[in-house]
Formats: structure tokens, sequence, C-alpha cells
């Protein structure tokens, strides 16, 4: 079985984590997966938008515990290979805000753990109304360090720590309502939605939002003034490419613009 499916349909990739037996565990092999295409896409002109989802009855349920536990036969005790997998885990994180198109996380069921470190990485976030996230490895005597990571930049500190501490879920209503997803649809609509989202994306100029999105997550890190003078730069990069000339004309003309497809 191809544990993650990629289907492109009028610029958007579409990745789905196959392994619905285990909720869509985060393995070794399907971090490995997921780092490929994600390479793969980041050189591909052709795609302008990325969807992750889940098959089965749930979108992630974290990191793969039976794997996790197994490498505790280690002579280490398992250190090595914990060390290897939360770096290659960050590894495949990292690639998705660093990935040139933006990406939309399309969930249903639970996001728990490096799941819902997924969610919270994934630029954009569209659930199901059933949906529930949770960082709940607490529950297990294991605090979610690295789903920390994304979720404190994500949610505010409170309630990130809320989260971390108690292992308690929330719904898709209060994901909404800290920031943690964008949109919510009906159960069994979310696929739809997250289409939409992306279509509307995906119509946008390509250099524009490429451009916007480095840019987002790279003032993000810098102090104010220097923040400003970082965007001032690529701002007018970007006002001097040839299709923003384009799409300005038109605007000031009130025609469509025509853009390269």
């Amino acid at each position: 079985m191809t544990i993650l499916i990629r289907e492109d349909e009028g610029g958007v990739a579409m990745l789905t984590l196959n392994r619905p037996e285990a909720l869509n565990a985060l393995s070794e092999a399907m971090l490995t997966a997921l780092q490929a295409q994600l390479d793969a896409i980041a050189v591909d002109p052709k795609v302008r938008v990325v969807i992750i989802r889940g098959a089965g009855k749930a979108f992630c349920a974290g990191h793969d515990l039976r794997e996790m536990q197994a490498a505790r036969q280690a002579p280490d005790g398992g250190r090595a290979y914990y060390n290897a997998l939360f770096a290659q885990c960050a590894r495949m994180m990292t690639s998705i805000t660093r990935l040139p198109q933006p990406v939309i996380a399309e969930v249903h069921g639970i996001a728990t753990a490096a799941g819902c470190q997924l969610v919270a990485t994934c630029d954009l976030a569209v659930a199901a109304q059933t949906a529930r996230f949770g960082v709940n490895g607490v529950n297990i005597g294991l605090f979610c360090s690295t789903p920390m990571v994304a979720l404190t930049r994500n949610v505010p500190a409170k309630k990130a720590f809320e989260m971390l501490v108690t292992g308690e879920f929330i719904d898709a209503e209060e994901a909404r309502r800290i920031g943690l997803i964008n949109r919510i649809a009906p159960e069994g609509e979310q696929g739809a939605a997250a289409r939409a989202l992306a279509e509307v994306i995906a119509a946008k100029l390509p250099v524009a939002v490429r451009t916007g999105k480095s840019a987002f997550y790279t003032q993000a890190e810098m102090p104010l003034e220097a923040a400003y003078a970082y965007a001032g730069r690529v701002m007018a990069e970007n006002m001097i490419h040839r299709d923003t000339a384009e799409g300005v004309e038109a605007f000031l003309q009130k025609r469509p613009p025509q853009w390269p497809a």
C-alpha cells in the first residue's frame, strides 16, 4: 500500500496520508515520503497550492508510538533513534514553512500530538465541524515539546500551555477561535472547502504568493524596524516584476489581468 498519495489537479497538489489503520501516524516511512514530496513540489512550477489530508477516520494521530517503543530495545535505550526521529520530523515540518507554495491542512477526525503540530505548521487549515485537536502526549508521560514549537507560533501562550500540560482536546470552534485553524465546514464537506480555498489562492499571481509567503515568515522573526526595512525591499522587487506591472495596469484599466498560465 502506498502510504502517501499525491494527486495534482489545476495547480493544486493533494497529499493524502494513507495509513488509516494507524490513524495516519507519522512513522519514519511517512516522514520520509512527505519529505520527498515536499522537496519535489518545491521545485515544481506547476504546483501553486498544496493540501495535506488524511485517509480513513482521522487526519493524523501523531508519531508512531509502536515504532518509538520498539526503539527502547537498542543498547542506548533508544536515545540515538529518538534524536534522529525528532530531527527528521523537524526537518519535514520546517520544509512546509519554507515551501514556496502555501500549504493547507484539511482536517477531520482527530489531529493529535505531532498531528496537531502538522496542522499548526501548515500555512492555513480547514477543518470539519467534528474535528478535535490536542497535544496530549503528557497523558502518557511524554510532554509534546516539538509540537509545542508550532503550536506556540499559532495560538496565545496561555492557551498553548494549557493544552500542553492538561492534554485536553479542543473542538473545531475553539481551534478557530484561538487561531489554530481558519475555516470550519460541515462533516464530509471539509475537502470541498479546502479545495475552494486552494483555488482562490491558485488563481493569484504565483510570484506574488511565493514572495509573500517567504516574506511573511522571515519578517515575523525580525524586530519591527528591521521587518519594515526588509518588507520594503521585498515589496519593491515584487513591484518591478513584469507580471505585477500587468496586474496593476489591468486594475487601472478595469479589466482582468493577462497573466501567464
